[in-house]
């Protein structure tokens, strides 16, 4: 897996750049409500603009790529991130800043939508590892964005915008100097093809938009336990800036481990359906022991660790499902899958905080956990429309 041309790493290292950004922002939370007095609500709309850009603009990235070409792709989303990061650093206040993460959303929608497509372009080996190669820059990327969020908001909170800003630079470099460019004819080939209708006739494919819709439900999960748990842990139990970044070091260690370990071993054992349903319940779990134990420190890091490693593995189950889910091509089956799992991240945010002011603070820890449940309970519920999955997983 790891004997890939340089263009393959250069695109591997500017995806772990890029996926810094859902992190980046959790050590820093508490600090930006304490110096730009901000509330809770306004903080999750971090999250809401740049996941709700994300999953809207998932559905242009085909027909802009086929015009553009991949590297040229990869190299406007860099710039667009880039860009929206410094500027994020350089305002006084946090809507500001949330408008501007929006900007930074779209950079990251044409960025990652090209992506794992280069990389299964690009790869010597086959689709199901190239993807693993993948899910490890995703999981070093999530996993380092705390860690430089944390380490840089101790010097002050816009740092961090300008370190990803700087990081970006030099993927830009990395990319435009090592990757070939796209040829023109199949490049001439694919505009035939692609149309911005493309995402929603393959949501027509059943298995497709199961595993859509499962995302959407279980990320209410996910971003309960990146946002609500960060501010419980910055809030409540009053961990600085400092702590908070190795506590999400630690689950997105655990989740880039698990992505490319144990995940395969599995898949193999269990099957894609049975494993990701197994994965999805586990990850239940530790949010409903978040939820009962809201008040011990000790347990919300522990079980904020050990998600990590639930999450790495379904990642990995339902990356590669999704790709031999509709005999559609990978980047429309990719774009159509992600604009619904982004809406799920684009509402869980802002929702976990106002669960916490309508009912108490254990509330968006059981509820996101009710929300996992649901999408076990409805990929198992439509099993018979993926038994294709597993078989092509099989062969």
């Amino acid at each position: 897996m790891f004997n890939q041309p340089i263009a393959v790493w250069a695109i591997a290292f500017a995806s772990i750049i890029a996926f810094m950004g859902l992190g980046l922002v959790d050590p820093i939370l508490p600090m930006m409500k304490d110096q730009l007095h901000a509330t809770d609500s306004q903080l999750t709309l971090l999250f809401t603009s740049y996941n709700a850009v994300m999953a809207v603009a998932m559905l242009i990235t085909g027909v802009i790529s086929s015009r553009l070409g991949i590297k040229k792709m990869l190299l406007t989303g860099i710039v667009l991130i880039a860009l929206f990061s410094a500027l994020a650093g350089s305002v006084n206040e946090v809507m500001g800043i949330v408008w501007l993460r929006a900007g930074w959303g779209l950079g990251n929608a044409f960025f990652v939508a090209t992506a794992l497509s280069a990389i299964v372009s690009l790869s010597r080996v086959g689709v199901a590892k190239s993807i693993i190669l993948f899910e490890v820059a995703v999981g070093l990327g999530i996993s380092v964005g705390p860690l430089l969020g944390g380490e840089l908001g101790a010097i002050s909170w816009r740092s961090p915008f300008y370190g990803v800003a700087c990081l970006m630079v030099l993927a830009f470099c990395c990319i435009l100097f090592m990757m070939p460019k796209s040829n023109a004819s199949t490049v001439k080939t694919i505009r035939k093809k692609v149309s911005l209708l493309d995402p929603f006739r393959a949501l027509k494919h059943r298995a497709l938009l199961i595993f859509g819709i499962s995302a959407a439900l279980y990320n209410f999960g996910f971003f309960t336990l990146l946002v609500y748990a960060a501010l419980v842990l910055g809030h409540l139990h009053h961990l600085d800036v400092h702590g908070l970044g190795y506590v999400f070091l630690g689950w997105g260690l655990l989740l880039a481990f698990t992505s490319v370990i144990t995940a395969p071993k599995l898949q193999q054992r269990y099957g894609t359906i049975k494993a990701m349903c197994m994965q999805l319940l586990l990850f239940a779990v530790t949010l409903f022991v978040m939820g009962y134990w809201t008040t011990d420190k000790t347990v919300i890091i522990a079980m904020v660790i050990l998600a990590g490693a639930f999450l790495g593995n379904n990642n990995t189950l339902i990356t590669t499902a999704v790709m031999n889910a509709a005999p559609v091509e990978r980047p429309t089956a990719s774009a159509a899958y992600s604009f619904l799992r982004f809406i799920g991240g684009a509402l869980a945010p802002y929702y976990a905080v106002k669960f916490a002011e309508w009912f108490d603070f254990h509330a968006p820890f059981y509820i996101g956990g009710g929300f996992v449940v649901l999408a076990v309970i409805f990929i198992w519920v439509n099993r018979k429309h993926l038994k294709h999955v597993d078989e092509a997983e099989a062969h």
